[in-house]
């Protein structure tokens, strides 16, 4: 604990001051005699009065939350002396809310006792905290003194985005070697019906399609195929972000971030993260329970940093882009940089898809005429950047947060269905 050099002078110290200097300036000793009393009280409450030690401690039921969940917290105080009053302010960073109790609490501790108050937090926003930083002051009975100081004794919690439900997911043009959930176009060993071809020697007699053969004659056998898994890098684009209200795209692009590596996880892929913008952080594809956790907490790290010295893609390590990798990039389009980064991961020949974050629900154009044609103009160039795109053969979906994320997906999908493939 720290605590401030000196305490504060009370009421009486003031009162004391200016008498003392109403003496001096009107040159009549008799003031200076009604200062004594608070003079003598000012000393005696120095001479009577310690400073306090306080300790304090706030304890947490858990360390992991999810949006809009709550989490029961606990300020235990305790002091050696006895304590009349102690005003206290817990602070919290914004996405965090206490509920039910009003700051400063007002709390009196008898020598020796441990407090305990219950505290209820409620988590607003993803994002990681350190919880447990306080602010005191404490007045003696006479209220002559007061101390101030501060508390860091913080303990970590983490406070994970909201999945979206997914139905169904992106698939990869190309899948992997290893076993997984996707449907590979190469055929195998599998269960899903691929076709049907003649009989071969050393096809298994459990292949063998019985009614094809009596139609035809000879012997014909079923096709299927295989279950592989998928490399899938979540590019997610923090140069810039559009801020209203209590959101922002980059909260967005987060949730989805979380919703997209959670459904993928779950279907045997293997997912990878690559945070592109004024800091580059990168995590490795990766599969299993734990992976969920790395991509989780990478994503908490995750915040807008101004940087305004060109990034090449090629800073970014090779084994992050794996072969035949699904990249799927969750950008605003708000920064060049971003876009010239995508425009060259198709170049390359990556399977490439781009949910846009819009941030039209977080920009309206301005009262004057001239800003009402600056954002036609604005909105006008966006659709020539997604044309541009769309030009590479790279689906783009747009997608704000009052629409469902499958909706964006439904729409890559479609695009890459009826779409003319196009040679990068």
């Amino acid at each position: 604990m720290t605590r401030s050099a000196a305490p504060k002078l009370g009421a009486y110290a003031g009162l004391a001051a200016l008498a003392l200097l109403a003496a001096l300036a009107l040159g009549l000793p008799e003031l200076a005699v009604l200062a004594a009393p608070f003079a003598l009280a000012l000393v005696a409450g120095f001479v009577l009065v310690s400073e306090p030690r306080l300790e304090a401690a706030v304890e947490l039921d858990r360390e992991r939350a999810l949006e809009g969940e709550g989490v029961k917290a606990r300020l235990v105080l305790s002091s050696a002396e006895a304590l009349a009053e102690v005003e206290i302010v817990l602070e919290l960073r914004e996405g965090l809310e206490l509920e039910e109790l009003e700051q400063p609490l007002v709390v009196a501790l008898r020598a020796g006792e441990r407090k305990e108050v219950d505290l209820h937090l409620v988590c607003r926003r993803w994002g990681a905290y350190v919880v447990g930083d306080l602010t005191f002051r404490v007045h003696d009975r006479f209220r002559l003194l007061r101390w101030e100081g501060t508390v860091r004794r913080g303990t970590p919690l983490k406070v994970y985005p909201r999945e979206e439900a997914l139905r169904a997911l992106l698939a990869p043009l190309e899948t992997q070697v290893y076993v997984g959930n996707q449907v590979a176009r190469e055929k195998g060993e599998g269960v899903e019906f691929a076709d049907l071809r003649p009989f071969v020697a050393g096809d298994r007699i459990r292949r063998v399609n019985w009614r094809a053969s009596a139609r035809r004659g000879e012997l014909w056998v079923n096709e299927y195929h295989t279950e592989r898994n998928a490399d899938v890098i979540v590019f997610l684009d923090s140069f810039a972000e559009a801020r209203g209200g209590t959101g922002s795209t980059l909260d967005v692009a987060v949730r989805a971030a979380a919703s997209l590596a959670g459904g993928y996880l779950r279907h045997k892929d293997r997912v990878g993260l690559v945070s592109f913008g004024g800091v580059l952080n990168w995590l490795l594809p990766g599969t299993g329970t734990v992976q969920i956790y790395r991509l989780i907490d990478a994503l908490l790290d995750t915040e807008i940093l101004l940087n305004y010295a060109w990034k090449d893609i090629d800073v970014i390590p090779r084994r992050t882009l794996p072969p035949k990798a699904l990249v799927i990039a969750l950008t605003p389009l708000l920064d060049e940089r971003a876009s010239r980064a995508l425009l060259d991961l198709r170049g390359r020949g990556f399977d490439l898809a781009i949910v846009e974050i819009s941030p039209l629900g977080f920009a309206e154009a301005g009262p004057d005429e001239l800003d009402r044609v600056a954002f036609r103009l604005w909105r006008l160039r966006r659709e020539a950047l997604r044309g541009r795109f769309l030009h590479a053969g790279v689906p783009v979906a747009v997608w704000d947060d009052e629409a469902r994320l499958a909706g964006a997906l439904e729409e890559v999908k479609a695009f890459r269905r009826y779409a003319r493939p196009v040679r990068a």
